[in-house]
């Protein structure tokens, strides 16, 4: 069993954010599996599918981005899912915007998100597709990713989601490593 979970703050007022990527992206999977987020459990929105005789749940956590730990160690505990099979899908102000990194292990980077799930689940080795929203070192960091999306910035995003269900798809077919190699370019 695997677990997927796209990292966002929920409410009308946080969507289309750069904050927000990773409930993009994840809806944007959902969709092209034609599911949709219509299940809540410990404080999440989630989804059952099947990939490969894998049963996939797709999550959402409904609590601000840094409390979201809570949310996803509740999932893993109560589903049995190995680390291993954790992918946390997030935005990433050291990545340039239209690229995106993916990560096997490694600290938050000084995401607040990511400090809380592993705050939650005792470990930093676990795997992460990170969306690159650039910085803006002119704004203060705070407003700069709870901001939203110029319309040219959307442009570059939709592209990365559109390579983003590519990536998720390939994530059942190929090892992390392999994924890494085929995806993270310089």
């Amino acid at each position: 069993m695997y677990l997927i979970v796209g990292l966002g703050n929920p409410g009308k007022e946080y969507e289309h954010t750069r904050h927000n990527m990773g409930f993009e992206q994840i809806d944007r999977f959902a969709q092209s599996h034609h599911v949709s987020f219509e299940r809540e459990k410990f404080g999440g929105k989630y989804c059952e599918l099947f990939i490969h005789q894998q049963k996939v749940i797709l999550l959402k956590p409904q609590r601000y981005i840094n409390l979201s730990g809570e949310v996803i160690q509740k999932f893993m505990e109560f589903y049995k899912i190995p680390i291993s099979n954790l992918l946390i899908i997030c935005d990433d102000l050291d990545t340039p915007l239209g690229k995106i990194k993916l990560k096997k292990k490694g600290s938050s980077g000084g995401h607040n998100g990511l400090k809380n799930i592993e705050f939650h689940l005792h470990t930093n080795e676990y795997n992460r597709y990170k969306i690159g929203i650039s910085n803006n070192k002119m704004i203060d960091g705070k407003d700069y990713v709870l901001g939203k999306l110029s319309p040219m910035e959307q442009d570059e995003v939709k592209k990365v989601m559109e390579q983003g269900v590519q990536i998720l798809n390939d994530y059942f077919e190929l090892s992390f490593d392999n994924l890494m190699n085929k995806y993270n370019k310089k």
